[in-house]
């Protein structure tokens, strides 16, 4: 994804975060360092990019620290709604130990805390859903469809400008060639091209 992106013509900035150790409010804290930088240092608008729980994360850094240019914002595979596995899990030690705070976070249900974080967004989002599971036993505890994380429901969002669904699943959508095209098509016309 970063190098098709690149490629497009994309200044990229691919951030790694430290999912497992602390809840999304302090991850958003600590790619602030490296993406304010990064934005001021743009001509154009700034567009996010994000995989997974990556989008939660993007949803809560661009309410504490919107760039002044905001662009669009592509989701994939994210449990904008929560994610099942995670209601069902959640009380497992293994989970919290190997998820951390911000899997706890993922849950369809979540406390009032959580919700402030994400609130209803205002700038244009298009969400890419993945419909093949490689996961024979999370499938088991998810609706149809789904991805093998997230179900194609959850990841839906209100006031979302598009929502598509890709058959592929979770972990190869930033690799599928498909959502690669679609994802760059949202960023230049704010929708995704369809067949």
């Amino acid at each position: 994804m970063e190098q098709a992106l690149s490629d497009a013509g994309f200044a990229t900035l691919n951030l790694d975060y430290d999912s497992r150790r602390k809840p999304l409010d302090a991850l958003a804290e600590d790619i602030h360092p490296s993406l304010d930088p990064f934005a001021k240092s743009l001509d154009g608008s700034v567009h996010f990019v994000c995989h997974s729980m990556g989008g939660l994360l993007a949803r809560v850094y661009l309410a504490r620290h919107r760039p002044s240019r905001i662009g669009r914002v592509v989701m994939l595979g994210t449990p904008n709604g929560g994610s099942e596995i995670a209601d069902r899990l959640k009380n497992l030690a293994a989970y919290r130990a190997y998820f951390g705070p911000a899997g706890q976070q993922l849950v369809t249900r979540r406390d009032a805390a959580t919700s402030a974080l994400l609130p209803t967004i205002d700038y244009e989002a298009g969400i890419i859903a993945g419909n093949r599971s490689v996961y024979p036993i999370t499938s088991m505890a998810l609706p149809r469809p789904h991805d093998g994380r997230v179900s194609v429901a959850n990841t839906r969002l209100d006031g979302m400008a598009d929502h598509i669904v890709i058959r592929t699943s979770h972990p190869w959508l930033v690799r599928n060639r498909e959502v690669i095209e679609q994802t760059i098509a949202f960023l230049r016309d704010g929708r995704f091209a369809k067949a």
